[in-house]
């Protein structure tokens, strides 16, 4: 593709349209970039961010709108600038590069390359003048584009190695160590379970500041035994009652930037957002907690009033209103009284300070994020509902973050497995219509793309997440319909994103495991894979969950070689260090441990108590589909099955709970 300013309408980025109006001359990411690069004989600039980054319209401001700066990039340069949410496989590529060659990454990234796009120089944010320990923007522009007039010898050097370690680093899964003997998951999930126990902040979470919710490690905790519920309950409770959620507007913020979840990153994106509600809604099942099923309601209501746009749910909420990170969202005791009083509540002063503990001295720059004072319910009580609506009112009225309107298959994927992990009719049917919908806004012609644009392919990520809402789907209903669609996903998958002939029973060890973008998306460097898990899973371990899974519905013992070809390759991390790879640790377990339950024909008693209970690694099969499970099964009675073999049918409900005890976890 050509310019951002020539095809902005055509941009489905809103990221992308905000910078079409720069100085700088943007090119989109493509062959005509890169072909202008050699032809010109520029070296490249590649930026890449996205529209709720706070730094990324930090250096926009500073740097791209300044006209000296952009007539630097113009001429020396060929400037690209990338959205990381629509092309993740370009941003993991070259962030990878930045980590290798600086020690660090984040955005905006800022990399220099050649113009077969083998990178040079990295960096992230840099400031428009020399502070102390940064170099000024303008200075490295002018002192790169003299170093390829002068020096370009020990350019293409310096690009040669660092393209190399970066080839070897992308695909790190091939590279290491098979695992030897039998990889034991219960050692693996113990090891797990006892590091993040060990490393609990007092404060909740698993590190310092800044701190991350990692549902992955939170799920591997619900999955364990009781002694990590403290863990669990700390970190849970400690999210959803201080700044990391939005008490007055809903939704969890990104991250926190302090020990003490009080003050966010005040981002909002739609991956979060479905991550945690489920992480809620399974520990709420997991531990009797009606109020973390609140939060999980919550969380989704969030989305469901505040994302929703017409192909599905959107992206992001900016961190910043009217140019200040966070002004929309906190408060002074002063404002709260006005707010209160332009409602008619003006009585619920004493109490909504307390309840959202908004002082004078704030926390943040003398202002307050409002968090729950100690022993306040999550759930407002009835008595300042009148209060919390006079708050949003007044919040409604200032001005409002901007919308990333770009609707991921990834992100609503998993937000429609949240919806369905709620075990709600009413959430049920909007995670039914949304994977209904999706099948024809992200797919034209036999081609699954990342957006509803349809501009970029589907990542990896896109379609195993896809794949696994579907099952969920079809546990939840027993319609075939969700089961033919998880299988044609999956078929998918398997024919643009594995690395080599794919493992069938009869050769398990075949093929390399998945690459992150299609073979259909031809303008990288490299095809990176991604096994270590970030701030949701990694694609390696949605893919090996939604494989296993379906390998256990249908008993398809080519598919179960798939998924068990997956844990294999990735068995070394399991096992030294399963906490880089949690979300593989569980997956693995579906693939290695799997149970199915069978309840055929309509909804009764045994599948009400399987739904209600939280049964690790199992698959739920109901209904009168084409599961071959089903195949001269009985009506009104439950089979519970592993790995091959079924305990005795049972009939009630007290049977089938000894039997589901009787698994462990």
């Amino acid at each position: 593709m050509p310019r951002l300013r020539d095809v902005k309408e055509q941009l489905g980025s809103p990221y992308l349209r905000d910078h079409a109006d720069n100085p700088v001359e943007w090119w989109t990411w493509g062959e005509d970039a890169l072909e202008l690069a050699r032809s010109s004989d520029r070296p490249i600039f590649l930026s890449v961010g996205y529209a709720a980054c706070h730094w990324c319209h930090v250096m926009a401001h500073e740097s791209f709108e300044d006209d000296e700066t952009a007539t630097l990039l113009n001429e020396h340069f060929v400037p690209i600038k990338v959205d990381r949410e629509e092309r993740p496989d370009v941003d993991a590529l070259y962030m990878t590069a930045t980590q290798l060659s600086s020690g660090h990454g984040g955005w905006p990234m800022s990399v220099f390359m050649l113009p077969d796009g083998r990178p040079f120089f990295t960096g992230t944010y840099f400031p428009p003048n020399d502070r102390p320990n940064q170099v000024g923007f303008p200075r490295l522009l002018r002192a790169l584009a003299n170093a390829w007039e002068v020096q370009r010898d020990a350019v293409i050097e310096q690009a040669a190695e660092l393209g190399e370690a970066l080839v070897r680093e992308v695909a790190f899964v091939d590279h290491l160590v098979a695992h030897e003997g039998v990889l034991d998951l219960d050692v693996a999930r113990r090891r797990l379970r006892d590091e993040l126990v060990e490393t609990l902040d007092p404060d909740g979470g698993f590190s310092g500041a800044p701190k991350f919710p990692h549902p992955g490690l939170l799920g591997a905790l619900i999955d364990s035994d009781d002694t990590a519920s403290h863990a669990v309950s700390t970190t849970l409770d400690a999210m959803a009652r201080r700044g990391l959620y939005d008490h007055i507007g809903g939704g969890f913020a990104r991250y926190c930037v302090d020990r003490e979840w009080h003050v966010p990153h005040f981002e909002k994106m739609l991956i979060d957002q479905a991550l945690l509600a489920r992480t809620y809604a399974n520990a709420a099942r997991r531990y009797a907690r009606e109020d973390w099923r609140e939060v999980a309601a919550s969380t989704v209501d969030f989305v469901l009033d505040q994302l929703a746009v017409p192909d599905g749910y959107a992206a992001s909420l900016d961190a910043d209103a009217a140019g200040l990170e966070g002004g929309h969202v906190t408060w002074t005791p002063e404002e709260v009284a006005d707010a209160l009083r332009a409602g008619g509540r003006s009585s619920d002063l004493e109490r909504a300070l307390e309840r959202w503990t908004i002082t004078a001295a704030g926390n943040l720059e003398g202002r307050s994020v409002p968090r729950l004072g100690d022993n306040e319910p999550f759930t407002t009580p009835r008595e300042l509902a009148g209060a919390l609506a006079a708050l949003r009112n007044a919040r409604s009225q200032r001005v409002q973050p901007e919308r990333d309107d770009k609707v991921i298959l990834e992100w609503n994927a998993q937000f429609a497995s949240a919806c369905l992990a709620l075990r709600d009719a009413r959430y049920r049917d909007v995670a039914l219509d949304l994977l209904e919908h999706l099948s024809s806004s992200h797919a034209a012609r036999g081609v699954l793309y990342r957006t509803q644009h349809r501009g970029v392919h589907a990542t990896l990520a896109d379609v195993a997440a896809l794949a696994d809402a579907l099952l969920d789907a079809f546990e939840a209903t027993g319609d075939d319909h969700w089961l033919q669609r998880a299988r044609e996903t999956t078929n998918y998958l398997l024919a643009h994103y594995w690395d080599g002939e794919v493992p069938t029973a009869q050769n398990p060890q075949r093929g390399a495991g998945v690459f992150t973008s299609s073979d259909l998306a031809t303008d990288l460097l490299a095809r990176p894979k991604e096994i270590f898990d970030g701030a949701g899973p990694s694609s390696h371990a949605t893919a090996t969950r939604a494989l296993a899974r379906l390998a256990l519905v249908d008993a398809d013992s080519d598919r179960q070689a798939v998924a068990e070809r997956l844990v294999a390759l990735g068995a070394t991390l399991i096992s030294q260090h399963p906490r880089a790879v949690a979300d593989l640790v569980a997956a693995a377990r579906f693939a290695l441990e799997g149970v199915e339950i069978v309840v055929p024909g309509p909804p009764n008693d045994l599948l009400e108590h399987v739904r209600l209970c939280v049964v690790p690694r199992s698959v739920v099969i109901t209904g009168s589909n084409s599961s071959p499970l089903l195949e001269g099964r009985v009506p009104g009675t439950a089979y519970v099955c592993r790995g091959g073999a079924c305990l005795l049918p049972v009939r009630t409900v007290t049977d089938l709970r000894a039997q589901l005890e009787e698994l462990g976890g």
